[in-house]
């Protein structure tokens, strides 16, 4: 039997979602699913017991940064990511590609790979599609990314179907160059904002997504609407039998939208980076418990919550903790948020799987208030 496989287990009659179980030699991932991202090989504030209670399935770690520190030759020797950061159950690198063009100064793109120095030291670095799989071979995760050119959203439609032409070349190569039977690659779409452009990308993607296929270049900065535009047009050309990734997006609402649209898997740091800045996703809204109002608030963060946070501090707590400056307030609200997301998602599973889909959205808008 594969290592990697998916399997359907309910449809949504009426929209796009769906539920199923993609099988790992880590575990089983049930989806829809949030990962929580670990970009330095943790997730931020959390403990890997508290992200098992949290109900996290599996989580990212970030290419890019572990191979600026503290280098993927280290991870390799340590006995890859599992053993290193002590994480036995799936993980997911990404091909390290946003980064490379989002935080690297001085990037240079040409077809062979990307000429760029290091936000870290400043220090010169080309990375190529086969360096790049290298990279991921070496800290040894479940499932790889391949290396795409992610592209801002206010390029015109010359240069999206360069750089997604480019990243379809350097697909074939990732994939020519990946051997290691234990990891799964999942290839990236690209094409930007532009609806023909998705459905070519995805379509001559297709022959090289044995496991999954990422959705590349969405939540990039355009409007909410248009991604949903992008996912509405590429959906009735998805295969059936692999999971579908978006990547880099992690608010509910846009979960809640990206499920309707047939998306199984999620990922994004939102959840832990607001909670450092001391805001928190609830059953009701967005709660900052910086604000004044909260000062002598002695209700838990959100009654409807049964995470450590919510059973055992209050508001008036998390307020002080976050406005002294104290780690405590970043980590409570991290478990708080990563909690809050895993059962949204458990809950959209449930409701797929229990022919109340729409119900549950429609709950989850009129309470969230987004």
């Amino acid at each position: 039997m594969e290592k990697f496989y998916f399997e359907t287990i309910k449809q949504d009659k009426k929209t796009g979602a769906r539920a199923g179980v993609l099988h790992t030699p880590h575990g089983d991932i049930k989806t829809p699913v949030y990962m929580p991202v670990g970009t330095q090989a943790t997730v931020k504030g959390v403990y890997p017991k508290d992200l098992d209670d949290a109900g996290a399935q599996i989580i990212l770690a970030n290419t890019y940064h572990l191979y600026m520190r503290p280098g993927d030759d280290i991870v390799k020797r340590a006995g890859g990511l599992h053993k290193f950061m002590n994480y036995q159950k799936p993980i997911l690198t990404d091909s390290g590609g946003f980064q490379v063009f989002s935080l690297a100064k001085l990037n240079d793109i040409k077809d062979e790979g990307v000429t760029f120095r290091s936000n870290v030291d400043g220090s010169k670095h080309f990375i190529t599609p086969e360096k790049a799989i290298e990279i991921e071979n070496n800290l040894g995760a479940d499932i790889i990314m391949a290396f795409d050119e992610c592209t801002p959203p206010e390029i015109d439609k010359n240069y999206a179907t360069r750089a997604m032409n480019r990243t379809l070349s350097w697909l074939e190569r990732c994939y020519n160059h990946h051997k290691n039977e234990d990891q799964a690659l999942f290839p990236i779409v690209q094409g930007n904002m532009f609806k023909d452009l998705r459905i070519k990308s995805l379509k001559e993607t297709i022959p090289f997504a044995k496991y999954g296929i990422g959705i590349g270049g969405l939540s990039v900065g355009e409007p909410k609407p248009v991604m949903y535009e992008m996912l509405d047009a590429m959906l009735p050309h998805y295969p059936t039998n692999i999971p579908r990734y978006l990547m880099g997006v992690g608010s509910p609402d846009c979960l809640v939208e990206g499920v309707k649209r047939g998306i199984d898997m999620f990922d994004c740091v939102l959840a832990t980076r607001i909670a450092r800045n001391g805001t928190a996703m609830t059953s009701k809204g967005k709660v900052v418990v910086r604000n004044g109002k909260y000062k002598e608030d002695f209700t838990p963060l959100d009654p409807n919550c049964d995470c450590y946070c919510c059973k055992n501090y209050t508001k008036a707590y998390l307020r002080h903790m976050i406005n002294t400056g104290e780690m405590m307030g970043g980590m409570l609200l991290s478990l708080h948020n990563i909690t809050f997301l895993t059962k949204l998602m458990a809950g959209m599973r449930e409701a797929i799987i229990g022919d109340y889909f729409e119900d549950y959205c429609r709950e989850f808008y009129e309470n969230y208030g987004e």
